[in-house]
Parts: structure tokens; C-alpha cells; sequence
């Protein structure tokens, strides 16, 4: 919970810890710590930076008090400099404190053994509960209870370990201060009774280290449920979260081992009695239990103690189990500084959530119920249409479809044509299949009451997309295609053979259709295609679904002769030289960020994209861990990634966005359809130019960089990819801007180049 122990966290608030505060005379009075009138500077009322972790669903403040609705890992932070409480005369902390009934806190103290000149810290906490529903209390804890507490260098306040009520339950905290007992004080020392709030080291729940939620954050960012650091040594054959069961498994090599931060947890003091997991090995496997703890909340000097399976008493025989880790198994631990947990086992193993239990009777954590959104049950009456139906394919050649037009599939699909038939294996959700209705534009307008057929077997779960083409007709010019929209197949499949789709659930421009794509695939099960047709109408005895809205697809800009540069998440140290660039070419563009780094002190990106934000450039939504979004497994999983991303986003940086860039441009039916349903007016913003850095930043010849970002200019591209990833990226960025200045169009941000109406003017 400490917030001083990330390297750029310290780099931030170092100046926090500097020189030491000489002795003072005896306090006269209370110190005020915080009265929140400072809050929205981010200050407390001794002008220190204060803040909450990122995490909390809501926060402000307003009359004398700070309202927030946390989460069970949220925290707030008040740097003190150093405060010299001992020798100053104070002794004890008092705030005014509302939270749910029954519910639970803990204030951490950071305080360092070295004294004020000294920049590493110790934490100490004392829970407090006790509290009535909807009543203000004061709670005074005397700062004895800090056990061990060097109370001559107090630096930092932490209220974090919220427990109770409902995840929309407002918590209330007051003026915060210091009690001074010499003769001068302005309120006395009142005595804590039953009825009001209890200081206890005892904590009421699970401490989750890990739920397995995300296969992304865990092996794509390296974060943990805490958002620290956690990774293998780059050894294990594979880590494949399956985030329906919210289930790890491991697939070690020899010597492997998994690795789990945690912050430098007071668990001793928090009443935590160890760890706890199912897991699920076969019989013969072993493991070893490392822990790490460090008395100076040191992540890189630290003490190791180590266990073997069965030392712990643990043995595998193939099913799932409770097993703990208790920590007075680990003799010599400083149980109040726990860094880490690192595992190395002899074969294969599946965990389940991984969690500090409450003293010393093992217990799990348990997720709550992740619930699906139901699919609309709604239908629509069946139309009919007097156009003339055709069939689009059948199979028969691999080189074109049955009107003589271009079909065929992406590079890595498995395509196998047999019998007039189609077998397509997909193990990427990025792959499609592909058929057209036209070499250039065919007018379908007249088919809008008609039905696209689709006659297969095996899977139905993959998407189904009509394309429309550019004003052009023309494939050389960017883009192509401008765009299409999608239905997810398994919705209109009314049985195991057929599919039907009202062409008017397409919401594109008919008279420049190109054709029909299969994309999107869930899963690896083959799916057999036999017949793709337009018929006039579908059967009497079917019922037709609802269309379910889809956010809008853009590649290109709207407005005319406008330019947009929309720039991806990169490296916080090219922020800045990115940042220079476009100020003195003169330009403002659009920044989309991936939520979870945001939250994370010791990336900094959070002061990043505010400085960028500063500057008049867009934010915008880039996801909350950067999957490929139609790989997840639910739909549950899609809104937790986009809930998230918006929390964050709102949380590190007080703003809101309608408009998203899928990670790696990976889109379909189900992603667009619950960003529809998430965001109000959501737009999915891809791209007419991609620079391919990619591809190239890191080759030796970083400069085919600036040819495909030339090639696509000149086909008419107006949407750029881009990250601030890899300084030769960075560096060809004002040249990226001269040759886009010289098509004459102008540049500006996404939201502008999109006519919004609620984008700044130019």
C-alpha cells in the first residue's frame, strides 16, 4: 500500500523526503494535516501532493470532507515531509469518519527508522471499524498503537483496506489532525467507547494478490489484481489464464519459476496469517515456496525463505484443492514488509485465486458471480424483396466465388476445399474470410428487405460483416474498405445448417457494397460452409432477432481536407520529445491509452497524459490491458475490459471519452455491440495510415518507416497509427507531419477531423 516504493514514484515525491526538519518546540495547538480545501490542486493543508491510488470508483471533495466509493484495494495518501510527533508534542491522529455499517479500514503510518534525512520507510497499520450506518464518528487513535513506529519521522498518511457496504457505498473522511496534549490543544483527547469506532489489528477479509481475470494484464502487462509487478523468468512453455473459471495454469520447464509482487504488505499488522490457493497438479509434482520481505520496502535488496510442497505438507493427485502457504512457515520473515511470493514446480499446475487470508484458520477467496449480459430475445417480422436472388459462392473453385469475384482468406487461416465445401479453421481472432459481390461497387439497395443465407455446419460462433467501399470504388485509394458492420452469426443461426441475416441489420451504404466477410472467430472448431447466397426472403417458420446497435467503424476522417495523427500508448521518456514536436509544428493530435499503466505511480503516465491533455490534445480509450478484444471468452470479459479502461481513464485523469481504438485494430460483432451499449455515441477509430513501426522500428531499416507512411498519404489516407514506442518512430515524427502538412489538408485531432460537435473548435 505504500505509495513511495515504485522507482518513478520515488523520482515523483523524492523531494518529499529530502532534508530533515530540525527540532521544534512543543506543539501549542492541533495540526492540521488536511481540511480537503486544496484537493482539486491535489494538495494537502501542509502543501503537500496528495491523491488516491486511481482505483476508487468516485472521489471529491467539498465542505471540509473528502466522499469517495473505493474498492477493496483502494487507497488515499497524505505525505506529511517529515513530522516530528514525538518530540513536537503530538499524540494521536483524529478525523471525522462515516463509512457503511459494519464496515472496516485500516490507516497505514510510513515512518523512517533512519530519521527525516533518511529515504526509506517502514509501514504500520491499525484497523478501525465499529462504524453505524450513516453517521459521522470521530476516530482518534493514539499513535502508540503504531507499534514499532519511529514516531520522530512520521512522512505519510494512507487510509486504504476498505471492507463493506455495496460497491456504490460513499465513504466520508474529515478534517485530519495531529492531537497535540501540551496545554494548547484545541479540542481534547476524547476516550474511544463501544459504541463508537475500534482500533483492531484484526482484518474481516480476503487480501487478493491475484483473481486471474486477465490474460492480458498478467502476461501482456506483467500486473497482478494488486497492479503490481507479476511474471515468469521468461522460461515457462506457456501461461494461459482461462478467465471464465478465473484459473492460471502453468506449463513449466525445468528450472521455471512464477513471481507475485505485493507492495511490501504489513500482513503481521493487518492480521493476516498467509496465503491461500487451490491448485491442481498431477500426482508426483513438487513445488518450492519463496517469500520475500525487505524491513525497508526494498524491491531490489531483499531477504529470501524458502519451502518446499512437502515441507508445507502439500501433495498432488490430480484434483482441485485448498492449499495455503502459512507465513510462521517461513522462520526469519518480517512478516510487516512482505514483497513477494515466487513458485517453481516440477510439472504442470492450475491455480485459483490467490489471496492473504485472515489469522491463522485458512480460508480462500472467493470471486463473486461474473454475469453475462443476456442477448436480446426481441424479434423482427420476416420482409421480403422483388429483386432477383443470387448465389454468391458454392465452393467449387479455390480462386474465385460462383459470380467470378475474388473470395479467399487471411494468410494463416486454414482454408481446405472439398466437395463443394469450405472447411475454415481459425486460431486468430484477427483472420477472416472473405467473398465479394463486385470488383469495385455493386449497388444492393434494392435488397435492403432481403436475406444474406448462409448454409454451414459445425461453429457458428464468429462474425459476419458487409463491406462497403470508398467513395472511389477504387481499391488503390485509402481506404479500402471505408468501412463495414457486423452481426454476430450464432444470434441468426436458426439451426445447426442455416443462417439468415435481414440485410437491413447492416447499416452501411448499399450502393457501394464490395461483399460478404467471415471474421472474428471464437473458437478453433472448424466451421463448413456450403452455400452463401441473397434470397429474398427467409422462411415463415423462423424468427429473425432484433439487431443489436454496433458502434461505427472509422478508418478515415470526415471532414474535408482534414488530417489526424491518433497516437498509441508508448514510452513515458519519448512522451515529452513527442510532446515538443507537435507543439512547434503547431498541431494538436489524439492520444489513446491503455488504462491499467495509468494506475500503476511508477509508470508516471498518469502525469503524462494530463500534460498532454494540458496541451489541447484528445485523450481517448485504448482498452484497460490491451487484448485482442474479440479473443476474449465472454462478453462479461469485454465489459469488464471497457468498464475498466473508462474507471481508470476517469480516475487518473478526471476525463471521459466516446471514442476507442481496439488494440491491434482487432474488432467484431460482440466488441462493438457492448461498446454501443457502454459508451453513449461510441466510435471505433482505426486507420487509413500506418506508419508500421511495428514492423520496422527495430529492423535494420528503420526508414521503411517513412515509405509506408508516404505510401499511404499518397493513396489518400487521413488517419494515422502511430507509438511512441521506439525512438526512431519518434524521430521520423516531424517528418511524418512535414509530408503530411504538404498534401495541403490541415491536421488536428480525431474528434475534430470526425465533425464532433463537441470538439474544440479549429
Amino acid at each position: 500500500m505504500g505509495f513511495l516504493t515504485k522507482t518513478t514514484a520515488a523520482l515523483m515525491w523524492g523531494v518529499l523526503l529530502m532534508a530533515g526538519v530540525g527540532v521544534e518546540a512543543a506543539c501549542s495547538s492541533n495540526l492540521l494535516v488536511d481540511d480537503f480545501a486544496a484537493f482539486s490542486q491535489n494538495l494537502n493543508s501542509l502543501g503537500e501532493w496528495t491523491s488516491d491510488d486511481g482505483t476508487m470508483t468516485s472521489i471529491s471533495a467539498s465542505s471540509g470532507k473528502l466522499t469517495f466509493t473505493p474498492k477493496s484495494d483502494s487507497y488515499f495518501y497524505s505525505p506529511l515531509s517529515c513530522i516530528q510527533a514525538s518530540t513536537e508534542g503530538y499524540s494521536a491522529i483524529t478525523f471525522p469518519f462515516k463509512a457503511p455499517a459494519g464496515g472496516t479500514f485500516s490507516l497505514e503510518i510510513q515512518t523512517s527508522s533512519g530519521g527525516c534525512g533518511a529515504t526509506a520507510y517502514q509501514s504500520h497499520y491499525v484497523a478501525v471499524s465499529g462504524f453505524s450506518s450513516g453517521q459521522t464518528q470521530t476516530v482518534t487513535i493514539p499513535l502508540t498503537n503504531f507499534t514499532g513506529a519511529n514516531l520522530a519521522a512520521v512522512k505519510a498518511l494512507v487510509w486504504g483496506g476498505f471492507q463493506g457496504g455495496s460497491a456504490s457505498s460513499a465513504w466520508e473522511l474529515g478534517k485530519v489532525e495531529f492531537m497535540c496534549t501540551n496545554g494548547g490543544a484545541s479540542t481534547p483527547m476524547p476516550t474511544t467507547t463501544s459504541s463508537g469506532p475500534v482500533t483492531t489489528a484484526n482484518c474481516s477479509s480476503p487480501l487478493v494478490i491475484d483473481d486471474w481475470i486477465s490474460q492480458s494484464r498478467l502476461t501482456f502487462l506483467f500486473y497482478n489484481a494488486m497492479m503490481e509487478p507479476s511474471s515468469d523468468d521468461g522460461t515457462m512453455q506457456s501461461i494461459v489464464v482461462d478467465s471464465t473459471k478465473q484459473r492460471v495454469t502453468f506449463m513449466p520447464k525445468a528450472g521455471s519459476y512464477f513471481y507475485s509482487s505485493m507492495n511490501c504488505i504489513a500482513s503481521s499488522s493487518r492480521g493476516y496469517g498467509g496465503i491461500s490457493m487451490r491448485m491442481k497438479a498431477t500426482a508426483g509434482t513438487t513445488m518450492t515456496v519463496e517469500l520475500q520481505s525487505s524491513a525497508a520496502c526494498d524491491p531490489i535488496n531483499f531477504q529470501s525463505f524458502s519451502r518446499t510442497s512437502a515441507q508445507l505438507g502439500w501433495t498432488f493427485d490430480g484434483t482441485e484443492k485448498l492449499y495455503s502457504i502459512p507465513l510462521s512457515s517461513f522462520n526469519g520473515l518480517d512478516k510487516d514488509h512482505v514483497m513477494a511470493v515466487l513458485f517453481t514446480m516440477s510439472g504442470p499446475v492450475t491455480m485459483g485465486p490467490m489471496a492473504f487470508y485472515c489469522g491463522n484458520t485458512v480460508s480462500e477467496y472467493v470471486p463473486p458471480p461474473r454475469t453475462e449480459e443476456p442477448s436480446p430475445t426481441a424479434t423482427v417480422p420476416i420482409t421480403s424483396a422483388t429483386p432477383t436472388a443470387f448465389v454468391i459462392d458454392q465452393f467449387s473453385n479455390p480462386n474465385s466465388n460462383a459470380l467470378g469475384f475474388y473470395h479467399g482468406t487471411d494468410d494463416g487461416m486454414s482454408a481446405t476445399y472439398s466437395n463443394g465445401q469450405l472447411t475454415l479453421v481459425s486460431s486468430d481472432s484477427d483472420y477472416a474470410f472473405y467473398t465479394q459481390v463486385s470488383s469495385s461497387c455493386r449497388d444492393m439497395r434494392a435488397y435492403e428487405n432481403a436475406y444474406l443465407h448462409i448454409a454451414y455446419s459445425g461453429s457458428s460462433k464468429f462474425t459476419i460483416a458487409m463491406q462497403q467501399h470508398n467513395s472511389a470504388c477504387n481499391q488503390a485509394v485509402a481506404p479500402y474498405p471505408e468501412t463495414w458492420d457486423v452481426v454476430e452469426a450464432s444470434r441468426y443461426a436458426v439451426s445447426s445448417t442455416d443462417i439468415y441475416v435481414p440485410l437491413a441489420h447492416f447499416s452501411i451504404n448499399k450502393q457501394r457494397v464490395i461483399g460478404f466477410t467471415l471474421k472474428a472467430f471464437q473458437t478453433t472448431n472448424p466451421t463448413v460452409l456450403s452455400k452463401i447466397e441473397i434470397v429474398k426472403t427467409a422462411p415463415s417458420s423462423i424468427k429473425v432477432p432484433s439487431k443489436v446497435p454496433t458502434a461505427p467503424l472509422y478508418f478515415a476522417c470526415t471532414r474535408p481536407n482534414s488530417f489526424a495523427f491518433a497516437i498509441d500508448d508508448g514510452i513515458p521518456d519519448l512522451a515529452q520529445q513527442v510532446m515538443q514536436i507537435v507543439k512547434e509544428e503547431g498541431i494538436k493530435v489524439t492520444f489513446f491509452t491503455v488504462g491499467a499503466p495509468l494506475l500503476d505511480p511508477g509508470t508516471n503516465l498518469s502525469s503524462v497524459y494530463a500534460e498532454m491533455h494540458a496541451q489541447g490534445h484528445q485523450i481517448a480509450l485504448h482498452s484497460f490491458t490491451h487484448p485482442k478484444l474479440e479473443s476474449l471468452p465472454s462478453t462479461a470479459d469485454l465489459d469488464w475490459e471497457f468498464k475498466q479502461d473508462i474507471e481508470a481513464v476517469q480516475q487518473a485523469l478526471g476525463l471521459t471519452s466516446s471514442y476507442f481504438r481496439p488494440p491491434f485494430g482487432n474488432e467484431g460483432a460482440r466488441m462493438r455491440q457492448r461498446l454501443a451499449a457502454l459508451i453513449p455515441d461510441a466510435k471505433i477509430i482505426n486507420w487509413s495510415v500506418d506508419v508500421e513501426d511495428w514492423l520496422w522500428a527495430l529492423s535494420g531499416t528503420p526508414e521503411k518507416q517513412l515509405d509506408a507512411f508516404k505510401r499511404d498519404v499518397n493513396k489518400g489516407g487521413n488517419l494515422v497509427v502511430m507509438h511512441y514506442l521506439y525512438p526512431s518512430t519518434v524521430g521520423y515524427l516531424r517528418e511524418f507531419i512535414k509530408i503530411a502538412k504538404a498534401t495541403g489538408k490541415q491536421l488536428m485531432r480525431v474528434d475534430q477531423c470526425m465533425e464532433d460537435p463537441s470538439a474544440p473548435a479549429l
